[in-house]
């Protein structure tokens, strides 16, 4: 497409190529090794999951449906980027439209919105479990939860639709070679002609409006919780408590804090390589979709005995 402005011929790029992970090009069949075997433990262990979730009625409470749409969530996540980037290693089939480009970064942000919004929903459980244990089946009844669900999926769409516009008003006139191995706001946004401030301004303006503001009320619930915790007098019940909140705990931090690892080594790490900072961004979507299922499954009692019932009982 081109563009005239002021008798200047501008062309702005309709299509684009992901160059995967920039420097290290040679080793990208090795690389592809850990991506196609996370890939493939993320989407058996969360079918698996959500399997058990919906075939086990005792399993059909809060705590579990939240979990069976984090592993929906997290099958949306991966099956969004590795396949891309499996494609770049293997077939060196990087080419993307830029429709296809912001396509793509919109099902990203608005899914990592929404898989942040679950985490808080998880965290809103555990209080409720613990703090008000009697009422917990009439304050968190099915009505309720379907609406938080309904709350967090629109939450992550909204708040990444204008994106899109911001996006497509601008002239690619700069380059059409992005090094990285799938789309993201502000790494398609900076190979505009055109002052991008806006884009950057409210790109911060929706990350701490969703998963700043999510990070705070699930640290803020968790303190109420141990408060609630410890100020049980059986050391049972204490312990019993802790442990239920243990894998979500563990989930929280797999989630977080690679993202504010990355966050930090884009903003201070500049003598850091730049393919180091497109492995950790990796990492950020790698890693949650294939440790939640094991996390769950390993130090959750319910869904670990069914798990064993399926695999071992019927080869009994």
């Amino acid at each position: 497409m081109t563009v005239a402005i002021a008798n200047i011929t501008v062309i702005s790029h309709t299509y684009f190529y992901l160059l995967g992970i920039p420097g290290l090009e040679d080793q990208h069949i090795w690389i592809s090794i850990p991506f196609f075997t996370s890939y493939t433990i993320a989407l058996l262990g969360n079918i698996l999951l959500i399997f058990i979730v919906v075939t086990d009625h005792s399993l059909h409470e809060p705590m579990y449906i939240f979990l069976c749409m984090l592993a929906i969530l997290d099958i949306g996540l991966s099956t969004i980027t590795i396949p891309k980037a499996l494609a770049i290693f293997w077939l060196n089939s990087g080419g993307i439209s830029l429709d296809g480009c912001i396509t793509q970064l919109f099902f990203i942000h608005s899914t990592f919105i929404a898989e942040s919004g679950i985490l808080l929903a998880m965290a809103f459980d555990r209080y409720i479990a613990i703090c008000y244990p009697l009422r917990y089946t009439m304050i968190l009844n099915t009505s309720v939860i379907m609406k938080l669900l309904i709350v967090v999926y629109i939450r992550g769409v909204v708040t990444i639709f204008p994106i899109i516009f911001l996006l497509k008003r601008l002239t690619f006139c700069k380059n059409n070679l992005l090094p990285h191995t799938y789309c993201e706001h502000i790494g398609l946004a900076k190979y505009a002609c055109a002052n991008i401030r806006v884009n950057i301004w409210y790109g911060l303006f929706v990350l701490l409006m969703t998963v700043v503001l999510d990070i705070i009320l699930i640290v803020a619930s968790y303190f109420m919780i141990l408060h609630a915790i410890f100020r049980i007098p059986s050391q049972d019940a204490r312990h019993k408590a802790l442990h239920t909140c243990g894998s979500h705990i563990c989930v929280i931090l797999l989630f977080y804090i690679p993202g504010i690892f990355t966050v930090v080594v884009q903003r201070f790490g500049k003598q850091i390589p730049p393919y180091i900072h497109i492995l950790i961004a990796n990492v950020c979507l790698l890693v949650p979709p294939v440790m939640n299922p094991i996390i769950y499954g390993i130090k959750t009692k319910q869904i670990k005995n069914r798990i064993y019932l399926l695999l071992f009982q019927r080869q009994g």
